[in-house]
């Protein structure tokens, strides 16, 4: 598998690449100025199991906030620069564990050379990040438009840029919002890259559609064995990228640990809020790392044998409900209670 042979990669206190395990990013909405904003954000990404976070980095005053908001999390800070080199500087001198550029719109080769000395001084991972969206005018002409090759041959041209001023501390991440393009953009990048590579559908839009089309494209390149870090782009609260990015990377195998929450589609026998129940269901038990299958199911008739892959389960009646441990009926339930006995059976859950 690709992955298992990427260069390793040191960002703060995770490691990528070489076969560790795949790690999830996101990257705050909030003004990188607004510290306190950034903080409370950025903690409450930490409790959804965000592991990197990323932070725009426009201006002197994002760049000094680095360093104030570094003091106050738990996880890697990278910082995003477009354009003024300046920031790169600036970020790395105030503690980013990682920068991300685009060394093409960054201000030339020698402005380039001095963001690679202060990343070599200091031992920081540079991320080239290429978007379809930026390609060069030359070479969609040579392609004849925006293709997965072009993409790759701009990406490998910045990395050469980088290794030609005596670095090769990198991560590299192409995307594109066109799924079958990425994918195959991926494919072809893996076979000529040593680095570790961070995988997205970018601008993949809000939470139904960016989430199929982020399901379909990282599912493909994740099986490939593609992919070192992953980011779902949504248009919302970054949270949700979390859940989403979890849930693609258990879905694959690719991450053990936390409950998996599985729940019937509802049908004319459901006679309980099972829309309402699931979504609590999944909500309490977001931040409890314990690697249980819990089954939320919607009536009485098939809902204990459709639970019995289950650890735990509820299923609904009229009012009413079973608590089911290991496929066996434990007890009946009234509605309202059914949600705090299967959160005690969790919590007291011992493997």
């Amino acid at each position: 598998m690709y992955r298992d042979h990427t260069k390793v990669v040191h960002i703060g206190d995770r490691v990528i690449g070489g076969g560790n395990p795949i790690l999830i990013q996101s990257m705050t909405n909030t003004p990188t100025e607004d510290v306190a904003a950034c903080v409370a954000q950025i903690h409450r990404l930490e409790e959804a199991g965000c592991d990197i976070i990323r932070v725009t980095v426009p201006t002197k005053e994002a760049a000094r906030a680095v360093g104030e908001i570094k003091k106050q999390i738990h996880i890697p800070l990278v910082a995003d620069i477009h354009f003024d080199y300046r920031m790169a500087i600036a970020a790395m001198e105030n503690g980013a564990d990682k920068i991300r550029i685009n060394p093409g719109n960054i201000g030339g080769r020698e402005k380039l050379e001095a963001v690679v000395a202060v990343a070599k001084e200091r031992g920081i991972p540079i991320r080239v990040g290429v978007n379809s969206g930026s390609l060069e005018k030359a070479l969609v002409e040579k392609y004849g438009g925006v293709t997965a090759e072009g993409i790759v041959e701009s990406a490998l041209d910045k990395v050469h840029m980088i290794e030609e001023a005596g670095y090769d501390n990198l991560v590299i991440s192409i995307k594109s919002s066109n799924v079958l393009m990425c994918v195959k953009a991926h494919e072809l990048l893996a076979e000529k890259a040593k680095y570790p590579l961070h995988v997205g559908i970018t601008e993949s839009g809000t939470l139904i559609s960016g989430n199929v089309k982020s399901g379909v494209g990282l599912g493909i390149i994740l099986h490939e064995g593609i992919g070192d870090t992953i980011r779902v782009s949504l248009t919302g609260d970054p949270v949700e990228e979390i859940k989403s990015a979890k849930l693609i990377l258990r879905s694959l195998g690719l991450r053990q640990g936390g409950i998996e929450v599985v729940s019937c589609p509802t049908c004319g026998r459901t006679k309980i809020d099972l829309i309402s129940l699931a979504n609590q269901v999944e909500t309490m038990t977001a931040g409890i790392d314990k690697p249980l299958k819990v089954a939320v199911m919607g009536c009485v008739v098939n809902g204990p044998g459709e639970a019995k892959e289950a650890d735990l389960g509820i299923a609904g009646g009229v009012g009413e409900g079973l608590l089911i441990k290991k496929g066996e009926i434990v007890r009946k339930l009234p509605e309202s209670e059914l949600l705090g006995a299967l959160k005690e059976e969790i919590l007291n859950w011992e493997a």
